[in-house]
C-alpha cells in the first residue's frame, strides 16, 4: 500500500508506522533532503537533522529504547498553506531499559510536498529525555 499524500493523512500513517516499530517505512516517508528540527533539544542532543540519511540514523534505535503504545489526544490543524499542518499530541508507552512509563506531549509543524515530509519542527519537552533509558540518539551527553 502506498503512503497517503495529504499532509494530515500522511502524518497519521507515520504514527501508525511508529507504533508498528517500522522505522525503515517511517524514514521512507521523508524527502531525500528533508529537515527535522528540535528547537527545545537539551545540550548534547541534535537540534537539526538534514537529509533522510541523518534522520534514519537518528531514529534507527528508537524502538530499542522507547516502546510506544499510543498517540492519544491527536489533533491536526490545517494551516493557510495546504502543505503544512500543526499537530498536537501525546506519545505514551514505556521506556524499555527501566520499564518506566513514557508520556510526552508534542507540538509539531510538518510540511509535506509531493507525498513526502520535507520539514518537521518537533516542539517536545526536553525534561522528559533526561530520564535514564531515553537516549536513543547515540549522543554523548
Amino acid at each position: 500500500m502506498s503512503a497517503p499524500t495529504r499532509p494530515a493523512d500522511l502524518y497519521r500513517h507515520s504514527l501508525r508506522l511508529l507504533l508498528d516499530k517500522d522505522i525503515p517505512a517511517w524514514v521512507a516517508l521523508w524527502a531525500e533532503d528533508g529537515l527535522m528540527e528540535f528547537p527545545f533539544a537539551p545540550d548534547g542532543w541534535p537540534r537539526r537533522l538534514e537529509g533522510r540519511e541523518a534522520i534514519s540514523a537518528y531514529m534507527r534505535h528508537y524502538p530499542d529504547h522507547i516502546d510506544l503504545h499510543d498517540f492519544p489526544d491527536l489533533r491536526i490543524h490545517e494551516t493557510t498553506d495546504p502543505r503544512t499542518i500543526v499537530v498536537e499530541m501525546r506519545g505514551v508507552g514505556r521506556l524499555v531499559e527501566s520499564d518506566a512509563p513514557f508520556d510526552m506531549t508534542y507540538i509539531a509543524v510538518v510540511t509535506v510536498q509531493e507525498g513526502h515530509i520535507t520539514s518537521y519542527r518537533d516542539y517536545w519537552n526536553p525534561l522528559t529525555v533526561l530520564e535514564p533509558g531515553t537516549d536513543f540518539t547515540g549522543s554523548s551527553r
